[in-house]
């Protein structure tokens, strides 16, 4: 497997892979997938930030993607990120995501970056819970019923991890 920036070629795997999440799972609050052109845009508002976007290329096929946001845009959260992860059906449990998150986790530091936060859809959600309390993040809250989906109500957990020194000084 090798990790690399992601590209505007990568984005029909991307969207492949994204729409399988929005119509099968709950990781996604999207209930439609939205376009590849739609993707294309917020690669490029995600590229043009400077943020990391990559995907892990296992045997010239797309095995996963991710990439960090800006957390909120209000100035004071400057330094604070969310990560998005999303592997290839079929490819869970080969250690994609765990190398995607650890990279995002290189670079977002690197950058000078202090907090990490991942919003992870459902409660049940053990493996993205999983994957990230490995990565040193630790569960700060749970927004109880915050999505309907699939005819049913759904949590947000919210997960945090501190970047380079933190909170521990100034930026």
């Amino acid at each position: 497997m090798q990790l690399r920036p992601a590209t505007p070629d990568d984005l029909a795997a991307i969207h492949a892979i994204y729409a399988h999440h929005v119509l099968t799972g709950l990781a996604s609050f999207e209930e439609v997938p939205p376009s590849v052109a739609e993707l294309h845009r917020r690669y490029d508002d995600v590229t043009a930030r400077g943020l990391p976007y990559l995907v892990a290329d296992f045997g010239g096929t797309v095995a996963g993607y991710g990439y960090c946001t800006l957390y909120r845009t209000r100035s004071a959260y400057r330094y604070t990120l969310e990560d998005s992860i999303y592997v290839r059906p079929g490819t869970e449990g080969r250690g994609v995501g765990g190398a995607l998150l650890a990279e995002l986790v290189r670079r977002c530091e690197a950058a000078g970056y202090r907090q990490l936060v991942a919003v992870i859809g459902d409660s049940a959600n053990a493996a993205s819970i999983g994957l990230h309390e490995s990565h040193g993040f630790l569960r700060v809250g749970t927004l109880r019923s915050a999505g309907y989906k699939f005819g049913r109500w759904v949590d947000s957990v919210i997960m945090q991890r501190p970047l380079g020194p933190g909170d521990g000084t100034p930026p």
